[in-house]
């Protein structure tokens, strides 16, 4: 059973304190709009954890025929993954701007690892911080904190979701079953009962 705890428009399922945000704002991607400039936009690779490293690692072979020459050339000069200025292990860039792992297909920008895993070369679609974007989650030794990150480049996107009323929560159903699990994400729907 969720708890229904409200901390500064925040609300409480399991162990997970969730941004007001994420039931009440809307967001679908809008990739012909946007053109994936998530995975270009920012000041660090994409966040990692410790164990995609070593899946990154592990499926790499696999992974490479999709990727772009100048990203090959960054992962085997730096490897899979490095840490940023802030200490956080995350995948390297190219240029100092895209990730490594980004291809670009008719002006979009597109994953190699989410490529190679559609093509069932691999079974890991993308790290989860990429899969639960606009979502960014902060791991505390008793909670977990879940935010939405409002990025300019989703401009298009936050429209897009308006205009089709679904939440960020709905949007990323998917994503939020793979970092929490089917039960969680029921606790989670419950909760978005209460806040219409």
């Amino acid at each position: 059973m969720f708890s229904k705890t409200y901390i500064c428009k925040m609300i409480q399922v399991q162990d997970k304190i969730i941004s007001i945000d994420i039931f009440q704002k809307h967001f679908v991607c809008d990739l012909n709009a946007c053109k994936g400039a998530c995975c270009v936009e920012g000041d660090s690779g994409a966040p990692l954890l410790e164990e995609e490293k070593s899946i990154l690692e592990d499926s790499y072979e696999k992974i490479k025929p999709y990727m772009r020459k100048k990203g090959v050339n960054e992962i085997d000069k730096n490897g899979v993954a490095l840490y940023d200025h802030d200490g956080d292990l995350t995948t390297p860039l190219v240029n100092n701007r895209e990730c490594a792992f980004a291809v670009f297909e008719k002006g979009i920008t597109k994953c190699s690892i989410e490529k190679a895993c559609l093509d069932g070369k691999i079974d890991f679609k993308k790290p989860i911080s990429c899969h639960l974007f606009p979502i960014r989650i902060k791991s505390y030794s008793d909670f977990d904190a879940v935010n939405y990150e409002k990025i300019a480049v989703c401009k298009s996107a936050c429209k897009h979701g308006q205009k089709l009323e679904i939440p960020i929560y709905l949007f990323l159903k998917e994503a939020l079953i793979r970092k929490y699990g089917e039960d969680w994400y029921k606790e989670l729907l419950e909760a978005a009962k209460l806040l219409v």
